[in-house]
């Protein structure tokens, strides 16, 4: 009896692979294992790059933190300590955010640590 394989399965998985890795560069995009082992490391990248992300966006609201700070004569990490002593329950991006685009409500915050 002859080997059955499905062929309709695998035509199909191999489409769906090739169909995401549409608009990748030279062969990347249209060679069955090139484009399978493109689109794999995609995924791990995605998937690392998730996680980084927090740490990328923690490490922005304190530099914005510490340029907000800077300018009343005093260091994050002074400020920061400060804060948590007062009792001031505001995270890093609501600091950020006060920093950025409210600096009379960000200094009346560094006013109260002082």
């Amino acid at each position: 009896m002859p080997r059955s394989v499905n062929a309709v399965a695998s035509r199909a998985k191999r489409k769906k692979i090739l169909k995401q890795t549409k608009g990748y560069f030279g062969r990347r995009k249209n060679v069955w294992t090139v484009a399978k082992n493109a689109h794999e490391k995609g995924l791990q990248y995605a998937y690392r790059d998730r996680k980084k992300k927090k740490s990328n966006f923690r490490a922005l609201w304190i530099q914005r933190i510490n340029a907000g700070v800077r300018q009343y004569d005093m260091s994050y990490s002074e400020f920061m300590g400060k804060v948590h002593k007062k009792g001031i329950e505001l995270n890093r991006k609501a600091l950020a955010d006060l920093a950025m685009n409210h600096p009379e409500a960000f200094k009346a915050i560094v006013d109260a640590v002082k």
